[in-house]
Formats: C-alpha cells, sequence, structure tokens
C-alpha cells in the first residue's frame, strides 16, 4: 500500500479484517507499507499489521513477491503510481478521485483496460458503495421498488473547514488535490447517485465557490499534523459545489458538496423519487434506509425506516446478530472482500478506471460550466 496517512488507517483495516469474516479465494497478506518519512511510516506499518515499511513505491512496484498495489495517496500521484504498478503486472486498487485531470484519468483507464487483457485487474475505492444500506438500495431500485427515477437530491456535506483559522493543507492546494470539495466528496455523491440509479449523469450546470481565499500555513510537515505559523497561503481549491446534472433517463439530479455545512460531520445524503416511492440514506444513520410507498393506502403512507442489519442483507450475514450496528469501518473490508474475490475468480471488479474516468468527467464538466457562468455542459 502506498500512502500511510488517514485512507491508509482505513484500507489497512480493511485488508486485515476481510480475511477473517469473509471467506475469500486469496489470502491477503499486507507486506509492505510505503510512505514518504521513514520513521513514521514504520511506525504505522507496525500499528496497522504490516510486515515491513518502505520509502520508495518504484522498488516495490517492481518486486516479484507484490501481486497487488493500494494506491491511498493525495490525486497528484495517483497516475505515476497506478501506471506503473499496471505495467508491472500488479492487480490495482486507487482511491477516489481516480486522479487529479481527465487526461490523467484517461491515461490510467487506457493501461488498466491493456493490463486487462493479461488478466491484470483494476477497480476505483468509492467505498460507500459497500455500505449494506446503499447496496440495498441499489437492489431495490433495480427490481423497481420505487417505480421510474424521476429525482435525484445528493449531498456530501461537512464543516471540518468553517474555521477560516484552520491550517492550510494539501485537500486545499489544486496541484495536490486537483480540486476541492468537488472532487473530495462530490465525487462520491456523484458515483453514489449512478450506482444507486444504475444511471450516468450526461449534463451539468453548477458553480463553484471558495469561502475562505487564504489560510495559516503549517509550520512543520504537508499533513494535518504540525502547527500553523504566521504565514498565509492562498486556497486555491473549492470549499463549495453546487450543480444540477441531467441523469440518462432525462430525470434531474441536484448535487451539493461543501466542506462548510456547520454542524453537518460527515453528512452524504441522497434521496431518490420515483412513480411508486422513494428512498433515502444519510451516511450519519448509516444502518438505516427510509422507504416511502406510494402505492399504500392513503391513511398509511409515510416514511418508514428499514434497519439494514437482517443477514439478508448485502454483507450483513457474515457479522454480528440481527440489530448489531456496522460503523464506517466495514465499508473498506467489504472493498477488500470484493476485490479480492474478483481477481481470484478473473472478473472485472467495479467500479472499474473507466468508472473513475467517467466520474472525472462530470467534475470536469461542473468545473467548466462554473467557470462559464454556470451554462450547461455535456460530460464528456
Amino acid at each position: 500500500m502506498v500512502g500511510a496517512g488517514f485512507m491508509g488507517a482505513a484500507h489497512s483495516q480493511g485488508w486485515r479484517v476481510a480475511p477473517r469474516f469473509f471467506e475469500l479465494p486469496l489470502a491477503p497478506q499486507m507486506s509492505v507499507l510505503v510512505g514518504r518519512d521513514a520513521a513514521r511510516t514504520s511506525e504505522a506499518a507496525e500499528c496497522w499489521g504490516w510486515t515491513e515499511s518502505a520509502t520508495d513505491w518504484r522498488e516495490v512496484v517492481a518486486r516479484d513477491d507484490i501481486d497487488v498495489v493500494d494506491v491511498v495517496t493525495p490525486g497528484d500521484t495517483h497516475a505515476e503510481i497506478a501506471i506503473a504498478a499496471l505495467e508491472a503486472g500488479k492487480h490495482v486498487l486507487c482511491e477516489k478521485p481516480l486522479a487529479n485531470t481527465v487526461d490523467e484519468a484517461r491515461r490510467m483507464a487506457a493501461a488498466a483496460e491493456s493490463a486487462r487483457a493479461r488478466g491484470i485487474r483494476s477497480m476505483v475505492g468509492f467505498t460507500y458503495r459497500r455500505v449494506p444500506a446503499t447496496t440495498f438500495a441499489r437492489d431495490l431500485v433495480a427490481s423497481g421498488r420505487i417505480g421510474e427515477v424521476r429525482q435525484v437530491r445528493a449531498e456530501y456535506l461537512q464543516d471540518w473547514l468553517s474555521d477560516a483559522e484552520a491550517p492550510l493543507t494539501w485537500r486545499l492546494q489544486k496541484e495536490r488535490a486537483g480540486s476541492g470539495a468537488l472532487g473530495d466528496i462530490g465525487a462520491h455523491a456523484v458515483d453514489l447517485t449512478e450506482y444507486i440509479t444504475g444511471q450516468r449523469v450526461t449534463r451539468v450546470s453548477g458553480v463553484l465557490e471558495t469561502i475562505v481565499s487564504e489560510r495559516p500555513v503549517l509550520a512543520a510537515s504537508s499533513g494535518l499534523s504540525g502547527s500553523a505559523g504566521s504565514e498565509r497561503g492562498a486556497v486555491t481549491v473549492d470549499d463549495l459545489a453546487l450543480f444540477t446534472g441531467r441523469l440518462d433517463s432525462g430525470a434531474l439530479a441536484s448535487f451539493e458538496a461543501s466542506r462548510f455545512r456547520t454542524g453537518r460531520k460527515n453528512a452524504l445524503r441522497i434521496e431518490i423519487s420515483g412513480s411508486r416511492g422513494t428512498l433515502a440514506f444519510d451516511l450519519e444513520r448509516l444502518n438505516e434506509l427510509e422507504l416511502y410507498d406510494a402505492t399504500e393506502p392513503e391513511s398509511e403512507q409515510g416514511f418508514r425506516r428499514i434497519y439494514v442489519t437482517e443477514p439478508s442483507h448485502p454483507y450483513v450475514g457474515n457479522w454480528w446478530p440481527t440489530g448489531h450496528m456496522l460503523g464506517y469501518e466495514h465499508g473498506f473490508a467489504h472493498q477488500a472482500k470484493d476485490f479480492v474475490e474478483a481477481v481470484g475468480s478473473g472478473e472485472d471488479p467495479r467500479p472499474s478506471f473507466a468508472d473513475g474516468l467517467h466520474v472525472q468527467s462530470v467534475l470536469d464538466a461542473v468545473s467548466r460550466s462554473s467557470d462559464a457562468d454556470s451554462v450547461w455542459v455535456d460530460v464528456d
């Protein structure tokens, strides 16, 4: 695994736990953790369960004893690492968004397609597809439970940047992150909408806003650690993204991605309205779905809450007894499970790098729309 930050901890949990709760066709061995700082990476490797640590990902990718490369670095390095790993014959799992630009994503998708012909698999880490409630919502929509999809509202709301004196980190720098709220969390809203509805966003109209234009620079290190000094640096990404999208069917979807919604900690919320009913999901209540059945008698209509904790629900049967809740980290175990099963069976895992390229194209279209006073822009 290349990257030893927050996502490194989350992915490590997935790799460590998945083979202990699911019968996998292959046994993942957590061999090498790669990071820039030798001492901190060594400590993280020991803490998270990796056999060894390293600082040069190129040397690790070239090793014969490595079969899988998991990329959890900032977006500016995704393309270089993933393409090199695929060309070296390694299966690749890459965190979202796939890249910082459409051009990088295209090159990654092309490399994945070339590797696929040699039996090498690749997948993008849109982990929220693996929350049992969202997978179940996808199944309900596919079965026609809410009828024809007419309207979607998707939003990902956080408040961790609402303090204007919070320090400048790599996530606020375009050259490292590619975009701000749009790519960091808006990508999840786009992917989850497409995953649950089975449709793609074809056109968008949007606006991007940078609410705080400069922040204190960290005095030490470029991560989330270190203290803020007196120097200030420019924020070069968006803090807020608002856009409307048109789906394949012609249905409209509204999207919001904000890291300034005070009081919202990690609220990925989606509501899908159809001709027969509505489904609603909120990540801050990730074991639940809300279902409105418009076919019931008028006297009995209203949203009802479904606890997605039964053994018959996706993934849940391998965990705890009915009613014992799952958490954020379980999605990473489900991601590892699905990836290993696909590799073991010689099948293509989803979402693919091509899927990641599509989401990147949606994000790019939103950015171009904002630059052109919110005109409608077709998604490439």
